[in-house]
């Protein structure tokens, strides 16, 4: 498709009744420009999506899996594993793959078997697969035709480090703090994410290294041009969606909170869905939204850079929407204008 000529971009959804993939296919039923033509489901083929999601208007009925053929995109938001197994053939019949999950974030498939217990089903994609960062790493989303998301709490952490990072202004590690709802869980039933459970409690969780972590990073050691160290512990606290990180950053040799400051206005002043505040910001503000908001501030010998966003928004669905957006050269905005839903 040649962006520009007005014609639609065709989008199928994988993975269409869990909570991100429901989000594309809300978002795409809204586009000016996208068409949704498909939407898939291995556990629920066969109805409509109506039937299966609660508040969905899409009448599509869920197949069990896609053909690309007629696609222009295939969104997919399926468990690890699964988009690398069919992606070759999406791939291979013409169609730009945009994957939600983890499957092609990680560049060593040893790594990616190490945080997720398994071989990865198809190592041959890994070197061709480009992270989409759209505010750090617009250029190489634009020609890529496999496009793996970063997970939702790496996005967060790297708008809050990135511009850091990109100057050299701080020394190569950070320790993050992270606070996510429960709905990045995804829709299980487990005993863990029980209201019982959950209600009026905080837990800290992967203590010895979550699975975000090596994204971080990745990302963070090719922006600062050497390795860099993430120490990242998450908390689910009582909440239904959003996520919040605090980064403790050590500044380089004589770099100042205000240089910090003129470096983020310089890399986030023309887009749209990261936002600079002044002092932190509450994570509803995020709410059903694709942003993300910055504060930077100084505590003795360390930045203290807190972000917010939502973790099944900018975290999930409305960054593929902002990538497919990008990967097309359609407005960057097309699709994601709401605005956050407060209280």
């Amino acid at each position: 498709m040649n962006a520009g000529t007005g014609d639609s971009v065709r989008v199928a959804v994988v993975g269409a009744t869990g909570y991100a993939g429901a989000g594309c296919v809300a978002l795409l039923q809204a586009h000016p420009t996208a068409q949704l033509v498909a939407v898939a489901s291995q556990t629920q083929a066969g109805r409509s999506h109506a039937q299966v999601f609660p508040g969905s208007s899409c009448d599509l009925v869920l197949a069990e899996t896609i053909e690309a053929e007629d696609c222009d995109v295939v969104i997919t938001a399926s468990a690890a594993g699964e988009a690398a197994r069919q992606a070759g053939g999406w791939l291979a019949q013409g169609a730009v793959v945009i994957d939600v999950s983890a499957d092609f974030r990680l560049r060593s498939a040893d790594e990616f078997a190490h945080w997720y217990g398994v071989a990865h089903p198809a190592p041959e994609l890994l070197d061709g697969a480009v992270l989409a960062l759209p505010e750090l790493r617009p250029k190489a989303i634009a020609a890529a035709q496999l496009l793996s998301l970063p997970g939702c709490f790496s996005t967060a952490v790297l708008l809050a480090c990135g511009p850091a990072a990109s100057r050299g202004l701080v020394e190569p590690e950070a320790v993050v703090d992270g606070k996510t709802g429960v709905s990045g869980a995804g829709r299980s039933a487990l005993a863990d994410y029980l209201f019982t459970e959950l209600n009026e409690s905080v837990k800290p969780y992967a203590v010895g290294g979550h699975r975000h972590q090596p994204e971080m990073e990745q990302v963070l050691g090719d922006l600062q041009g050497e390795p860099f160290a993430v120490t990242f512990v998450p908390h689910l606290v009582p909440m239904t969606r959003g996520i919040q990180v605090s980064c403790y950053l050590r500044p380089g040799p004589g770099v100042t909170l205000e240089q910090l400051r003129d470096a983020y206005r310089e890399q986030y002043r023309d887009q749209p869905f990261v936002r600079l505040a002044e002092t932190p910001i509450p994570s509803k503000q995020t709410s059903h939204t694709n942003l993300c908001w910055v504060s930077l501030a100084q505590q003795g010998r360390h930045f203290v850079v807190s972000a917010v966003l939502d973790n099944l928004g900018r975290g999930a669905s409305s960054q593929a929407i902002q990538v497919l957006n990008l990967r097309f050269g359609l407005d960057p905005r097309a699709g994601l204008e709401g605005a956050a839903q407060w209280p």
